[in-house]
């Protein structure tokens, strides 16, 4: 049982924290501090140093330089739960409740203590320190939260007698989480702790954190849980002055991010507007001086002395402009990332309110079935459906790059149809980035770095040796720099950050053409005010929003080709 003077005045605090591997600086400079109550969301791009910052408040690595003080009582998520293959679930059980039994035992074995010596000081501290942990881990309720926890989880139809390494690599994780949340240690640490989590165990997960009493830091992607159950935010992602604390949920932080977004671009004008008329005063206003008026014989003199005194103000004016010059230039604050923005279509590539897109009857047996869908060229539909329902599956059969088994797709011949897949490869991996973005050359195409999806260590690098997410942030920016009139997007949001992802949907508000995507994102999918299609065990079916439209055969339709 951990010590109970200890828990009671914790606090979880991180001061400077600084932390490089080999060349590159993952921290620099992060503070954090979690007080009981407190549910803190990190937020910040891939690579930010959100595990890193979770690694080092729990001890399993060091920082370079910094302050850090934890308590004893502390819980952090791996990846697999600490167990061996042979633990059965019933002893991974008592050994996540093992403090609350030992702490009942402590407090019958101090009763009995103070009957004897009702009058003992020590004993009757000892005794109220146990019964303050007790009643703050709600240790008299411990077997039945433990029930409540495996069910709500989803893990309540396993047997005591299994044995964890008979268990799919989703329960596995699902009992990591439940052992420590049953602990109810004073400061919680999760990592992504909402993968392989199902709606209702999401739900469950959400309501269990925000009753919690201790603290709790987390990194997720799952805008919803953030949204839920954080009291702040802390992002690690460039900002103005360094990583940033928000208070409120993650609502509250996207319109503290919009109005410090703002700040930012205005700072940034007032600055540039300010060191452009510096350079002009060094150059040239600090130097004028008038001599057209009409100078007297007798003022020879006179004028000699103003004029060095003229002289000696121009000097003091160029060094004062040049000095705060050096100082803007030196302090300046960097341009804000450009936003994402889909480009204009080409010239004469204009959408269309026919339907452009058209399915009859037609699906891939045991992976998808859809009775009839109608595209027009300027419509929005979203697919949605669990794992395994078929979702890429229909967007690889709207594109093309798979034949239906029966029934007919038919799409437009003079209409344009892009793909963004999950898992993207390329003809050409020796290839960088830049070089496949720069073919063919378009003097309108905005600039690969200004996009923000790829890092500038990224853009020169062979495209084979990144990673999948790597590799569908460029094809994105292939389909952002020249968007086809028909944009098919498979779960556009994985593999970027937050603030990403919320520049993706704004663009796709303003996109050209028909977008059509295919996403389990509950944030993207609650927000969705376009038709809806769900897809249940393989076939197509009725969605909350209204239904997709259905219309005739459109002149000028031709079947899409086979796999490509």
């Amino acid at each position: 049982m951990p010590n109970s003077s200890a828990a009671s005045s914790f606090v979880l605090r991180a001061r400077d924290l600084v932390k490089s591997y080999a060349d590159r600086t993952v921290l620099a400079g992060v503070s954090l501090t979690a007080s009981p109550g407190q549910r803190i969301g990190l937020v910040g791009e891939n690579g930010a140093g959100k595990s890193t910052l979770l690694r080092i408040l729990v001890g399993a690595e060091d920082p370079d330089s910094g302050e850090l003080t934890r308590p004893d009582d502390l819980g952090f998520l791996h990846q697999e739960p600490p167990f061996t293959p042979d633990t059965t679930l019933a002893a991974a059980l008592d050994e996540a409740l093992a403090d609350h039994r030992a702490a009942q035992a402590r407090l019958t074995e101090l009763a009995d203590a103070l009957g004897e010596a009702p009058e003992d000081p020590g004993i009757l501290a000892a005794y109220g320190e146990v019964l303050d942990w007790a009643q703050q881990h709600d240790t008299w309720n411990a077997d039945h939260r433990a029930e409540v926890v495996l069910d709500g989880l989803g893990l309540g139809g396993i047997t005591g007698d299994r044995r964890i390494g008979t268990l799919s690599g989703g329960q596995r994780s699902r009992l990591g989480l439940a052992v420590l949340l049953l602990r109810r240690p004073r400061a919680l640490l999760l990592d992504e702790p909402t993968n392989h989590l199902d709606e209702s165990a999401l739900t469950f997960l959400q309501q269990h954190l925000t009753a919690l009493p201790g603290a709790v830091v987390l990194a997720s992607h799952d805008r919803v849980f953030l949204d839920a159950v954080c009291t702040d935010i802390l992002d690690l992602d460039p900002a103005v002055d360094g990583p940033t604390r928000y208070g409120g949920t993650f609502t509250d932080y996207l319109a503290a991010k919009r109005a410090e977004r703002a700040r930012w671009e205005q700072r940034y004008t007032a600055e540039q507007n300010e060191l452009a008329a510096l350079r002009h005063a060094v150059d040239v206003t600090a130097r004028q001086v008038s001599h057209h008026g009409m100078r007297r014989d007798n003022a020879k003199m006179a004028y000699d002395y103003s004029g060095g005194r003229v002289q000696k103000q121009i000097s003091r004016r160029v060094r004062n402009a040049q000095q705060r010059l050096d100082d803007l230039t030196a302090a300046q604050v960097r341009e804000p990332p450009s936003p994402l923005r889909f480009a204009t279509p080409l010239t004469g590539r204009e959408t269309t309110t026919d339907v452009v897109l058209q399915i009859r009857e037609a699906g891939v047996r045991g992976r998808v079935w859809i009775d009839e869908l109608d595209v027009t060229g300027t419509d929005r539909l979203l697919i949605t459906g669990g794992n395994g329902a078929g979702k890429s599956t229909l967007l690889q059969l709207a594109a093309g790059r798979l034949a239906p088994d029966t029934g007919s797709v038919q799409r437009r011949h003079d209409v344009s149809i892009g793909l963004l897949e999950q898992d993207v490869t390329f003809a050409e991996p020796r290839k960088s980035p830049r070089q496949i973005y720069a073919t063919p050359h378009r003097d309108d195409r905005p600039d690969l770095r200004d996009l923000g999806l790829l890092a500038p260590a990224d853009l020169d690098r062979p495209v084979g040796v990144l990673s999948v997410g790597q590799r569908r942030r460029l094809a994105l920016a292939l389909l952002l720099a020249d968007p086809p009139q028909v944009l098919l997007l498979d779960e556009p949001t994985n593999h970027l950050s937050l603030t990403l992802v919320g520049e993706l949907e704004d663009a796709l508000h303003t996109a050209p053409g028909a977008i059509v995507v295919a996403s389990h994102d509950r944030w993207l999918r609650r927000r969705w005010n376009g038709p809806t299609l769900n897809l249940h065990d393989g076939r197509s079916a009725g969605g909350e929003s209204p239904p997709c439209p259905t219309r005739p055969t459109p002149p000028g339709c031709i079947p899409a080709p086979g796999p490509s």
